[in-house]
C-alpha cells in the first residue's frame, strides 16, 4: 500500500508540492486546490500537512462514497458525494481539503507527483503494510 511521509526539516517552502498537486487535480497552479500544505508556524517551523491514509474520512462518511482501493488508499466518489463534509472537520491530520468551488472536498491519493517535484526529499512516497 503507499502513502506519503514528510520530512518536515528538509522542506524548504518552495511550493512546488502545492503546485504540482493542484494543477494534476484541478489543472491550475492554485495552492488553495492543493491536497497537500505548507505551512511555517510562529515558532518559524515549517508544517506540512498530508494524507496518511488512515481511514477516519471512511469512517465518519455518512454516504460512505469513500472508500478503500486496491493500493489502500481511500477514494472519494465525487459523483455520489452530497457534501456534508463530516470528513473535512473529523480528519485528525486537517488533510481532508475543501476549497468553496467545490461541493465535495478533496484528498491526496497518493499519485506520488508531489514526490518527483520537490527538490529537497522533504515529501517521500512510502510502501506499507498495515
Amino acid at each position: 500500500m503507499k502513502r506519503l511521509i514528510k520530512v518536515e526539516s528538509k522542506c524548504i517552502r518552495c511550493g512546488n508540492c502545492e503546485t504540482t498537486c493542484s494543477k494534476a487535480f484541478f489543472k491550475e497552479a492554485n495552492r488553495d486546490k492543493s491536497c497537500i500544505k505548507v505551512r511555517q508556524g510562529d515558532n518559524g517551523y515549517v508544517s506540512i500537512t498530508i494524507c496518511t491514509q488512515c481511514g477516519e474520512c471512511a469512517a465518519v462518511c455518512n454516504t460512505e462514497v469513500i472508500k478503500k482501493d486496491k493500493n489502500g488508499v481511500y477514494r472519494i466518489n465525487k459523483k455520489e458525494c452530497v457534501g456534508c463534509l463530516m470528513c473535512v472537520g473529523f480528519c485528525p491530520e486537517g488533510a481532508m481539503m475543501q476549497n468553496d468551488e467545490f461541493i465535495e472536498p478533496f484528498k491526496c491519493i497518493a499519485c506520488g507527483l508531489c514526490v518527483k517535484n520537490c527538490p529537497t526529499g522533504a515529501i517521500k512516497i512510502e510502501e506499507y503494510e498495515e
